[in-house]
């Protein structure tokens, strides 16, 4: 079946209702993906604990470096299954079923951890979770791109408002799974999200006919001669993963090296494949290849960015004064902290960025100011080294400018990848930029395992003035970049 152009869906989008002066499918987008987000935040904010908790506090006990190495890896795992999400979107189903299906899986996947004790819970919950959390991400944010034409000014504030909706559930989850918690026990927090993402699943049920056409459409169809050849591959690549797991070549200690290595390589090939492509135009090509860099610059954003997840949780848990009039709040409670800023931020860059139209700054350097404001705010924790409770209102400012760099790069970075997109890989070029989260995710486990309490200035500053320095120089690439993206801002 052929492919509706861009220009034929935007033609459309401004007649009938509208959300926010949007296509009125924005909503329900943001909507499924509010309630991910508050399963997929709400279980990750207690997943470093329940891994590295003494088996007497409900946790399993493991090493703290081993915990944060892990939920790193983890979080790279989910999304590096973008891949496969995008893959099964562009060639098999369409973006709008892959969506559907990886719903169920990331509900079956909080019941795995809810309901199977131990290890076994563990990782049957996180495989499902993260190839579930990977297929709805990659074709959600897809699903967007195809509301706007390249050339629409609101295509940048319409992922903004995408944005917000997805950190309102961000915001709510760790609130509800930290109380659960340290009230009721680890199984009754990941319970509450998979409650969480079963009101998505009906929700989505309710409203995924009034998605566009184009949602439905599979852009490049496999051949059917081809559909064994491909579920040969994966079959191989399944008996080679659980032969290696048994041969110890995987285990737990080297997991997050492994997913750099395979997250690196999936890069390498994915960016070959794409512009090796017949089907792909030398203006197209040449926008891939202005993709490269920004790939390289968000992966270094992410891996400072992502370790709210990792170094935050172990900083929250035994550097921070929680003490609220007496009572101590849930260390898990932190993760809510950046997820306001975006709900109330969003919706102001969301109207900056229509304000200013082609005005805006391009997108490079949106991507440099975002890893400079990362460094500072990494910086910003050198002076708080001396305190033995760091002060709340200190996290609280730092995790500001976590949030005004997210929102110059996040939103923005999805925008891009829909922009910058061959025809024949629109879903995919999605992932690519979810595999340059993926890797950056991955190294935030990497990089939090050098992380010493009783000697932090070293950590703080390698990292703030490394992000300083990239940013510093991206930006100075930007002319060259913005002519290798080919009319696009």
């Amino acid at each position: 079946m052929s492919r509706p152009s861009h220009d034929v869906l935007s033609s459309k989008a401004p007649g009938g209702k509208t959300f926010l002066g949007h296509p009125l499918p924005l909503f329900n987008l943001f909507s499924i993906e509010l309630w991910e987000r508050f399963s997929f935040y709400g279980m990750q904010a207690i997943l470093a604990f329940y891994m590295y908790y003494s088996v007497t506090d409900g946790g399993l006990g493991l090493d703290q470096d081993m915990a944060v190495g892990l939920v790193g890896a983890y979080g790279g795992g989910v999304y590096l299954s973008t891949i496969l999400g995008a893959w099964l979107a562009d060639r098999l189903l369409g973006s709008e079923r892959v969506l559907f299906y990886s719903a169920m899986l990331i509900m079956l996947g909080h019941i795995a951890l809810a309901l199977l004790p131990g290890a076994i819970g563990l990782t049957v919950g996180l495989i499902l979770v993260a190839i579930g959390s990977g297929g709805l991400k990659a074709n959600a944010t897809s699903i967007v791109g195809t509301l706007y034409s390249q050339q629409d000014e609101r295509r940048d504030a319409g992922f903004s408002i995408f944005y917000m909706g997805v950190n309102a559930g961000g915001f709510i989850g760790p609130l509800i799974t930290g109380w659960l918690q340290t009230t009721a026990g680890f199984h009754w927090g990941f319970g509450a999200a998979a409650i969480g993402m079963a009101l998505g699943l009906v929700q989505y049920g309710l409203t995924r006919k009034s998605l566009p056409e184009q949602a439905h459409l599979v852009p490049n169809p496999l051949p059917r001669q081809q559909l064994g050849r491909a579920i040969s591959i994966a079959a191989v690549a399944l008996v080679v993963i659980v032969i290696a797991v048994l041969l110890g070549w995987i285990r737990a200690d080297n997991l997050k090296w492994v997913v750099v290595g395979v997250v690196v390589i999936a890069a390498i090939a994915y960016f070959t494949v794409i512009l090796a492509n017949k089907r792909v135009s030398s203006e197209e090509r040449s926008r891939v290849f202005a993709f490269i860099p920004l790939f390289i610059a968000s992966a270094a954003f992410w891996s400072l960015y992502q370790q709210q997840f990792t170094f935050l949780p172990r900083y929250a848990d035994t550097r921070l004064d929680r003490n609220l009039f007496g009572w101590e709040f849930p260390a898990a409670w932190v993760q809510s902290i950046n997820p306001i800023f975006i709900i109330v931020f969003a919706g102001v860059f969301a109207v900056l960025w229509t304000k200013l139209g082609s005005r805006q700054p391009s997108t490079p350097i949106k991507f440099s100011l975002a890893l400079v404001i990362m460094g500072l705010a990494f910086l910003c924790f050198i002076p708080l080294s001396g305190f033995s409770a760091v002060p709340l209102l200190a996290l609280v400012g730092i995790l500001f400018l976590f949030t005004m760099a997210e929102l110059l790069i996040s939103p923005v970075g999805l925008s891009l990848a829909t922009k910058l997109a061959p025809q024949a890989f629109h879903t995919q070029m999605v992932a690519l930029f979810f595999l340059s989260i993926s890797l950056g995710t991955t190294l935030s486990g990497v990089l939090a395992g050098f992380y010493k309490a009783d000697n932090e200035l070293p950590y703080f500053t390698a990292i703030g003035g490394a992000a300083i320095v990239l940013g510093l120089a991206l930006a100075a690439a930007t002319k060259p970049i913005r002519k290798l993206m080919a009319g696009v801002h």
